[in-house]
């Protein structure tokens, strides 16, 4: 990596990443001027023989993104992978070809990040930092393919600065009203942001309140449409679930109008190889599943693909939500198929506390709820099969519990 210049605060991994998260004090700060303050002093947009496919939405773009990176990765091409939040370590966050970034690069970037803004005013924020950090480290490696997943919305969100050669949206629902809006227009305008003048655009087909804020976001700025409106068909898909082949259909798109040239063994590759954690993931020889859902319409999906997999077998759903999320929006959704709920607590500040919301799942109507004081106590309480989910720190804790790994990097978001 060549972040140079003379560093005066050189820190160990664990001390870099702990000045990361310790920079979450600073909140949430939507807009693109102290971003594109740290690129530019970074020097660390990308380059224009760089392919960059841009990709928001509420549901589905992580596994979006997924698809396309492996795509790309299995036609040949250097490909740099920015998505957000991790499960257990940072570096999943930046990952070239497909594996994440070194601790060595990550420490690097950020001593001389620290360095860069001791002084600023305002202090970039964690999620300014790590996509600065991450469009750096991708410049460096030269990446010829990059597929950048926003953190929240669009239109502010820090990857908004980057030139994209495609954008790309996938469903949108409510989720982050306190920021985005509390409607499905509100929203979808936000997501809308990142359509750029004259770039391809590649929307998911849905509800029409939502895509006619999208047509008329791409008819301003002169941006072609396509909605996509069929799955791809007969292929394989390593990804559980049939709303999969929407996703991969969208990729493909993607892929086509980025002007990306791959052929057929590439996608069929690329797709019957395609991991993205922590989503429909099975553990413990299928006995346990592990799943971020963390919203209505992805609980929703979360219980379709349930049945496709499992048809009347009733799982334990083991369920711990942040205080932001729509619980009793969730649980609906998961109520005909779950046998009975354990709330555990999530390792977040912004953690519901198990009782409360054992509280509010009686109150949505749920007969069978305990709570447990921890994940590892839950498990020991259950038989299979569990379903995990409600939250993707829920997941990532999962994931360290049961390969007996450290508990995930604290600052999580």
């Amino acid at each position: 990596m060549s972040f140079t210049g003379q560093i005066t605060n050189v820190s160990t991994y664990r001390e870099s990443l702990d000045w990361l998260y310790n920079t979450q004090l600073f909140g949430v700060k939507l807009g693109l001027e102290n971003i594109s303050r740290l690129a530019e002093a970074l020097d660390a947009f990308p380059p224009k023989n760089c392919k960059v496919i841009h990709v928001a939405g509420t549901n589905g773009k992580g596994s979006t993104c997924a698809m396309v990176e492996s795509i790309a990765r299995a036609a040949g091409f250097k490909t740099g992978l920015f998505t957000s939040p991790h499960l257990v370590r940072f570096n999943e966050r930046i990952q070239i070809d497909g594996q994440p970034v070194s601790d060595e690069l990550i420490t690097a970037g950020l001593n001389q990040i620290r360095d860069l803004v001791a002084s600023w005013e305002p202090h970039p924020t964690f999620f300014e930092i790590t996509t600065a950090l991450a469009l750096r480290i991708f410049k460096d490696s030269q990446v010829n393919v990059l597929v950048a997943e926003t953190g929240m919305g669009g239109r502010l969100d820090a990857t908004n600065i980057i030139a994209p050669s495609v954008s790309v949206i996938t469903q949108i629902d409510l989720d982050h009203t306190q920021w985005l809006g509390n409607t499905l227009a509100q929203i979808a305008a936000e997501k809308a942001g990142i359509i750029k003048s004259g770039v391809p655009t590649i929307a998911l087909t849905q509800a029409s309140e939502i895509l006619d804020v999208i047509q008329d976001a791409a008819s301003q700025q002169n941006a072609r449409l396509t909605v996509v409106d069929q799955p791809l068909p007969h292929l394989s898909i390593a990804l559980a679930g049939s709303h999969q082949a929407w996703n991969a259909a969208l990729a493909l798109r993607a892929i086509q109008a980025a002007g990306l040239e791959v052929d057929f063994g590439a996608i069929r590759k690329g797709l019957s190889s395609v991991s993205w954690p922590g989503r429909f993931q099975l553990a413990a020889n299928g006995q346990i599943i592990l799943d971020g859902a963390h919203n209505p319409a992805a609980s929703a999906r979360l219980s379709q693909t349930w049945r496709e997999a499992f048809g009347d077998a009733k799982p334990t759903v083991v369920i711990g939500l942040l205080a932001d999320k729509d619980a009793a929006g969730i649980v609906r959704e998961l109520v005909p198929i779950g046998r009975e709920f354990v709330t555990v607590p999530v390792r977040s500040q912004r953690g519901v506390h198990p009782e409360v919301l054992a509280n509010q799942l009686r109150d949505a109507g749920v007969q069978f709820v305990k709570a447990a004081d921890s994940l590892k106590s839950a498990l020991g309480q259950c038989s299979g099969p569990i379903l995990i989910t409600g939250s993707l720190f829920l997941v990532g804790e999962a994931l360290a519990l049961l390969d007996e790994t450290e508990l995930p990097e604290v600052g999580n978001q």
